[in-house]
């Protein structure tokens, strides 16, 4: 692993804890992805601990966010020098979609072509927001949701099919 290590004082934009940086090290990064353009996959060591995230650019600025998987209390931790060690991840990030959500965009035709011309990162959200649920209960109800979403009926986190 080429790690590149530095120290970095945590702080905060509105409620995301994150880091910059280094310059020298994001050119590193930029050189070995092939890729200056947010948002980059990476990962490291925050602390010891390690992680996958991605570096995004906001605000004209290239951020590493910190979240709690990363670094335990990172909101209340905020001011506190980490040590990070952060390197690009070459890695295929797929994220498997539900059985159940799969069964429900791919059986009707409509519903399946408004799901396949969504720009990648909401078809991820959706993926992402059905995987995390734990009930059964809650992962049906939220499938119908999204299906009603990808149907043009309603809003889901306060997006619109186009």
């Amino acid at each position: 692993m080429n790690n590149k290590k530095f120290s970095a004082k945590l702080d905060i934009i509105g409620i995301n804890p994150f880091v910059f940086v280094p310059e020298k090290i994001l050119n590193t990064i930029f050189e070995i992805s092939g890729k200056n353009k947010s948002p980059i996959a990476v990962k490291g060591k925050v602390n010891g601990v390690a992680f996958t995230q991605t570096l995004v650019k906001y605000s004209g600025e290239w951020r590493l966010y910190v979240n709690l998987k990363m670094l335990e209390n990172s909101p209340k931790r905020i001011g506190e020098t980490i040590e990070v060690e952060i390197e690009f991840d070459e890695s295929e990030r797929q994220e498997l979609i539900h059985p159940k959500l799969e069964k429900a965009i791919y059986d009707n035709p409509i519903i399946s072509k408004n799901f396949e011309n969504l720009n990648p990162s909401h078809k991820k959200e959706l993926i992402r927001y059905i995987n995390n649920l734990k009930t059964e209960k809650s992962i049906d109800n939220n499938i119908a949701k999204i299906i009603r979403h990808l149907n043009g009926e309603i809003t889901f986190f306060g997006r619109t099919i186009k």
